[in-house]
């Protein structure tokens, strides 16, 4: 029988972490998909998944325990405290677009290293038809009518 890991994992993601989201999706999107992509994963509800199939699907190697965050978090775990939830975007196989971490990668590498078995409690949001990348801000977009 297969030991029950301890419970590791807040019911809901911290409120700050759905800013933390917003501000790296900024980096990969233009405005209103990370609005749109934020929106989602508020309302988004739990799921949840092993550690090493969320970072093969977003295509991130597994940090090492001396990293500096996974550190943090694994001493978090050890005092008793709850990890978040971690806020995760959609990729697409037809495009080449791996899942997007949004917020908690190091949350899930320090999962891996305490229970490689152990399931993570995950938001994610899929953006369809919102997931245009970011434009730069000076950038002018002119109309190429069709032939």
């Amino acid at each position: 029988m297969a030991k029950r890991s301890k419970e590791r994992w807040a019911r809901e993601p911290a409120a700050d972490d759905y800013p933390a989201a917003g501000n790296f999706l900024r980096l990969l999107l233009a405005p209103e998909a990370v609005t749109a992509a934020v929106d989602e994963l508020r309302r988004g509800f739990m799921l949840h998944g092993r550690a090493n199939d969320l970072l093969r699907a977003a295509n991130l190697p597994l940090l090492p325990v001396d990293d500096a965050e996974v550190a943090k978090d694994l001493k978090k775990v050890k005092r008793g405290e709850l990890l978040s939830p971690v806020l995760l975007v959609r990729g697409a196989l037809a495009t080449g677009r791996a899942l997007t971490v949004a917020d908690g990668y190091h949350r899930i590498c320090a999962s891996y290293h305490l229970d490689e078995d152990a399931d993570i409690p995950y938001l994610i949001a899929d953006l369809r038809a919102h997931s245009a990348p970011a434009e730069e801000p000076n950038m002018t977009r002119t109309r190429v009518p069709l032939a």
